[in-house]
């Protein structure tokens, strides 16, 4: 299900200087630090998210099950690039759920989709699924369990993110897909050191 639900594309910054600007975004990288409570954040990497015309569900799931961080100090702004309906699949959240340890251990999958929804169920959590007007963006914790819909429109879903992390983050990998990340993203970083690899700048400190 995963495979067929978007295009996805990193580190667009690196490759255009357009995209550089929409990333680097102070005000943005401003308000990540506020919600983090953190004197600062550094870019983890952005990320070009297109949900083609047909593309399916993307189920649910927790971000940081993927990333090698040593705290829970980290959040991704959602910039949807066109008005986005609930048939284009935007973004669905379920809220409190960062503060509750619910399929943390599952990558994106089929069975992410029906373990959390039934745990989402059973805990009473409150989902959260709304249009975006164009200009409308979302945050949403590292731990903060989110699904999206099928686009069952004739246009592409397309989406720009971020993803910001304290600036005094350091590198703590304890799986194979947290050594992937590793090299991807932050490849001169060291076991128990702050990423600080030129991949990931200070976007924003006080």
């Amino acid at each position: 299900t995963y495979g067929k639900a978007f295009i996805q594309v990193g580190n667009l910054w690196e490759m255009d200087e357009q995209a550089k600007t929409f990333a680097f975004s102070k005000r943005a990288a401003e308000v990540a630090a506020k919600l983090l409570g953190v004197q600062g954040v550094r870019m983890w990497h952005d990320q070009a998210l297109y949900k083609e015309p047909a593309g399916g569900f993307t189920p649910w799931h927790a971000d940081e099950q993927y990333w090698p961080f040593s705290s829970a100090k980290c959040l991704t702004v959602w910039i949807p690039l066109q008005e986005t309906p609930i048939e284009m699949g935007p973004l669905c959240f379920a809220a409190g759920s960062h503060l509750k340890r619910i399929g943390r251990e599952l990558q994106i999958s089929d069975e992410s989709e029906k373990v959390i929804a039934s745990a989402v169920k059973n805990e009473g959590l409150r989902e959260v699924y709304e249009p975006y007007d164009l200009g409308e963006v979302s945050f949403h914790y590292g731990w903060t369990l989110h699904r999206a819909g099928p686009n069952t429109t004739q246009n592409p879903r397309k989406v720009f993110t971020v993803i910001y992390m304290d600036m005094d983050m350091t590198l703590a990998p304890k799986t194979p897909s947290h050594r992937s990340d590793w090299t991807s993203w932050t490849p001169s970083t060291h076991v128990g050191h702050v990423m600080d690899d030129p991949k990931n700048p200070i976007l924003y400190q006080q």
